[in-house]
């Protein structure tokens, strides 16, 4: 018996407006220590994000979640501000099926969003 393992890939953008506008009202310099700080904010609470899950603190997950929304939609991570949302609105049903589902395609959005924009940094924006 083969054991068929689905291994979903889920393609990511940033909204390059977005990154242009914070750079031009901040210069490069400033732009680029807020996006940086942004990306470590945002693999701190993708990690909490799993923590809090596998403690099903749903309070705390759910506030973790939201401020996810904020940093994604500051420079630009809308497919990651838009699946942080779907989860926040599974922990208001109660879904525990369809959190399970939504938080693991945010972790892998938002390890693959991580991996885009620092690539786009190293190309210079």
């Amino acid at each position: 018996m083969q054991v068929l393992q689905i291994r979903p890939l889920e393609q990511v953008s940033l909204d390059q407006e977005r990154l242009g506008a914070l750079y031009s009202q901040l210069g490069e310099a400033s732009a680029e220590d807020i996006v940086c700080r942004a990306l470590e904010e945002l693999a701190l609470r993708m990690s909490q994000c799993d923590r809090l899950y596998r403690e099903q603190n749903w309070s705390d997950l759910r506030k973790n979640t939201r401020s996810l929304i904020a940093i994604a939609d500051q420079i630009g991570m809308q497919k990651l501000a838009q699946v942080a949302g779907d989860v926040t609105r599974c922990i208001d049903a109660g879904d525990t099926n369809g959190l399970a589902a939504t938080l693991s395609r945010l972790l892998r959005i938002g390890e693959k969003s991580l991996t885009t924009i620092w690539d786009t940094q190293d190309l210079k924006i």
